[in-house]
């Protein structure tokens, strides 16, 4: 009777090591592809931006880091189509920025 106890409880504890290492196995598989994924975007980002656009594109992530990932995947989304044919410079970026800049709400309260 102790004995199969002890081989029951062998048997979970092994079912649930081999399921953590799993989940541990996964959850390194997705950071390798994230890490390819963010190498690919910056291999691409090197090719198309200039170096003061690509210096402003740095300075917003630190910021902005949503917005600037956001800009990022719509370069490269242009790069992959073929619509960006020559290198993007810090002006062109800053066009580029101000289209995709959500417009600010202007709220103004009013005292009687």
């Amino acid at each position: 009777m102790v004995d199969d106890e002890l081989a029951e409880l062998r048997r979970r504890r092994l079912e649930q090591m081999q399921r953590q290492a799993m989940e541990q196995q996964a959850v390194e598989e997705e950071l390798a592809r994230q890490q390819q994924m963010a190498a690919q975007i910056r291999t691409v980002l090197m090719e198309i931006l200039e170096p003061e656009a690509r210096e402003r594109l740095n300075t917003i992530k630190l910021t902005r880091p949503d917005f600037a990932k956001a800009v990022e995947q719509q370069l490269v989304m242009l790069a992959q189509s073929g619509r960006i044919r020559q290198r993007i410079t810090d002006e062109q970026l800053k066009t580029i920025l101000v289209q995709l800049t959500p417009s600010k709400k202007d709220f103004r309260i009013m005292r009687k």
